[in-house]
């Protein structure tokens, strides 16, 4: 699912509410999420799962098309652990 297909589900969801309404709500979650992973926070969706950062740390990297050595610096990468009920209904062996 793309982002215009998740406001589109909404809009069906929700006819009493605008287009434009929908998608600045929508704008705004996104939004809060990276604002807050950003400042080094976490965000928890109770029955979804948790978006954390993890710090990965410097490396020596190779450029794939020359071979050539590249210093890649520390940074902070995006994480996801699936909260516990979207685990069981992803191995519920095909029963939805």
């Amino acid at each position: 699912m793309i982002r215009s297909e998740l406001v589109q589900k909404l809009a069906q969801e929700n006819p009493d509410l605008s287009m434009q309404t929908i998608d600045k709500i929508v704008d705004l979650v996104f939004k809060s999420v990276v604002d807050r992973l950003a400042s080094g926070g976490r965000v928890e969706l109770r029955g979804f799962g948790a978006f954390t950062t993890r710090g990965r740390d410097a490396r020596v990297g190779r450029n794939p098309r020359t071979g050539e050595e590249v210093s890649v610096p520390a940074k902070r990468v995006p994480h996801f652990k699936p909260g516990k009920e979207m685990r069981e209904r992803l191995n519920a062996n095909g029963e939805s």
